[in-house]
């Protein structure tokens, strides 16, 4: 799946250290006032931005983040990867998938953040972290790995997997379903869970790294 899986584990660690710092900024009183006075900045920002093209597309990107669209998705990689006997593959997105829902449902019970007042669009549950956020990231980075084999194409396609899952976020805060911090910390776990399990089970796979067998083993040496 990976070609370099000990720089993959390195840059999960790092998303999801990051994740786990906005928890950390989030649950103290004090740096909490601190995170507030920014997402409240960028909903004001939002609001004076607000116009019906880009209510239409943010709505449109919403639609794309949300389950109706993931969970297809979601099961037609899980059917491909079984039918193609790519066991490991299937396994790493499952458990990226299966771990980031559970951690939606416990981070928002947990935290019980109420959402932005006067969403454009129907909501419902606690606001953090942005469950759209985790499950975009999630799905469109976890697909791009367990489906396309790395060299210069997956890269092309880390990129636009990337670039959606951050559109989709901020859409949610232009929408007002989410502050800035649940979109921003939601991106950080979907995207390290997604890059984080493959690159664990490689690992633990015992597989050799051709990064650590020299330059020209690693021609493609992003993860």
């Amino acid at each position: 799946m990976l070609v370099n899986q000990r720089r993959a584990l390195f840059v999960a660690g790092g998303l999801l250290g990051a994740a786990g710092l906005f928890c950390l900024l989030i649950a103290v009183p004090v740096t909490l006032a601190g995170v507030v006075r920014v997402d409240q900045t960028v909903l004001r920002l939002a609001r004076t931005a607000e116009n019906p093209p880009a209510t239409v597309v943010a709505e449109a990107l919403s639609l794309a983040g949300g389950v109706w669209v993931n969970w297809p998705l979601r099961i037609v990689a899980a059917v491909l990867l079984a039918v193609r006997r790519r066991f490991v593959q299937l396994t790493a997105f499952a458990l990226a998938v299966a771990s980031s829902e559970v951690l939606i449902g416990v981070l928002k019970s947990a935290y019980h953040r109420a959402r932005p007042p006067d969403s454009l669009i129907a909501t419902s549950d606690f606001s953090f972290p942005s469950g759209h956020a985790v499950a975009g990231a999630v799905t469109a980075v976890g697909l791009v790995v367990v489906l396309l084999p790395p060299g210069r194409l997956r890269w092309r396609w880390e990129i636009y997997a990337v670039s959606f899952a951050f559109l989709m976020a901020l859409s949610r805060v232009y929408l007002r379903a989410h502050w800035l911090s649940d979109a921003v910390a939601g991106g950080l776990l979907g995207a390290g869970l997604a890059l984080g399990w493959p690159a664990l089970l490689q690992a633990l796979r015992g597989r050799p790294d051709p990064a650590a067998q020299g330059p020209a083993a690693a021609v493609e040496d992003r993860p």
